[in-house]
């Protein structure tokens, strides 16, 4: 039996390293000459398109990554039949439960690498991907509004109370995160303006500070009670750095660099946390936090998906038409994804159950389908 498994890792390994090596091709041409009508633009050249689709791979593996482990799956098994080593298999006590059991512990193989490429490879290859493109640019991230960006602080004393609400306004956030034209407005608890900074250019002094640089400051103060009506003076300065402490960080501002879907589990996790602490809303990022943990899940499921084509004979189809089906079956599970997370978003639906649908939907047709195949024995 070891050397049934061994060789069905083997046959199992290179179909689907094949396959997805065929989807990466493929998505790095198209990739390319999307790139290719923005060469010229600013610094950007053709080396700099190349460097970009390569470090964008990455991230396409993750994303192919249960597509891939289907069709190589459903291949590989396919091949099997076809040569009647399946039926060799199970005559030599390769059961039901044996192979399902070899399929999941070769999925646990692609599980780990999903989850090495979304926690570790693609966040950083994704990140230095953007920076690339718009250091040759020229060019900045910037919000919606014409102001550029808009994000919520707050300070808080050592009981967890807020001392102070700040909303900071960043007109360009460069790609290595340093920032251009800052403006942060302080309200007390009551929502009384205290004080205005505006900046012109800002760097990060880890861990929790920003070195803001050309600083005009202003403080409003309470004066006093003139016929009943509370004087506020407005006392001015001007600094050539002032160090800030905030909450905020490169990573958090990261976020704006990369879409969600492409960050890891971790700085999600930590962008979740700050705006929940700021009361903002946190719906896309934290079904995308969840979708990351369940993705390598999604995997193995996609791979138990394809054991019932196993003991498809033959005459039930080719390869050609198992391949076909595992296509159509993949296309529906990454439609599905991104369905339920909409829906999520759409209707509020708990973070987890919206990324667990299709996995979980998933895993209970796999397993009827391998009921079936064993009552059509």
């Amino acid at each position: 039996m070891k050397l049934i498994g061994r060789y069905m890792r083997r046959e199992i390994l290179g179909a689907v390293a094949f396959v997805l090596l065929g989807f990466l091709a493929l998505f790095a041409f198209f990739d390319f000459i999307s790139e290719v009508e923005d060469v010229g633009r600013g610094g950007y050249k053709l080396q700099h398109a190349v460097i970009y689709v390569l470090l964008g791979l990455p991230s396409h593996a993750y994303e192919l990554m249960p597509i891939a482990a289907l069709i190589g799956t459903i291949y590989a098994l396919a091949q099997f039949v076809s040569h009647s080593e399946f039926t060799a298999m199970r005559v030599a006590g390769l059961g039901r439960a044996m192979a399902l059991r070899q399929i999941v512990q070769i999925g646990l193989i692609f599980a780990g690498v999903t989850l090495v490429l979304g926690e570790v490879v693609t966040p950083g290859a994704e990140t230095l991907a953007q920076r690339v493109r718009l250091t040759a640019m020229g060019t900045s991230v910037t919000n919606q509004f014409r102001s550029g960006l808009w994000i919520k602080d707050t300070t808080r004393d050592a009981h967890g109370q807020v001392e102070r609400t700040r909303f900071v306004n960043i007109a360009q956030l460069m790609p290595d995160t340093s920032l251009r034209n800052v403006r942060v407005f302080e309200f007390d608890p009551q929502f009384r303006l205290r004080q205005i900074l505006s900046a012109d250019t800002g760097r990060f002094l880890p861990p929790d500070s920003w070195e803001l640089n050309n600083v005009r400051e202003t403080r409003l103060v309470d004066g006093d009670d003139v016929e009943k009506t509370m004087l506020i003076h407005a006392q001015q300065r001007t600094l050539p750095q002032l160090v800030w402490r905030s909450e905020l960080n490169p990573d958090l501002l990261g976020v704006l660099l990369i879409d969600p879907e492409r960050m890891s589990a971790h700085n999600l996790a930590q962008y979740v946390s700050y705006m929940r602490a700021n009361q903002q809303r946190a719906d896309r990022y934290e079904i995308a936090m969840w979708k990351k943990i369940v993705y390598p899940i999604a995997v193995i499921v996609m791979m138990v998906l394809a054991l019932p084509f196993g003991y498809l004979q033959a005459r039930a189809g080719g390869i050609g038409y198992k391949v076909f089906a595992g296509i159509m079956i993949g296309i529906l599970f990454h439609f599905m994804n991104g369905l339920f997370s909409h829906l999520g978003m759409l209707n509020t639906w708990p973070a987890w159950l919206a990324a667990s649908v299709p996995s979980g939907v998933a895993l209970m047709v796999a397993l009827s389908m391998l009921g079936w195949v064993d009552r059509a024995r």
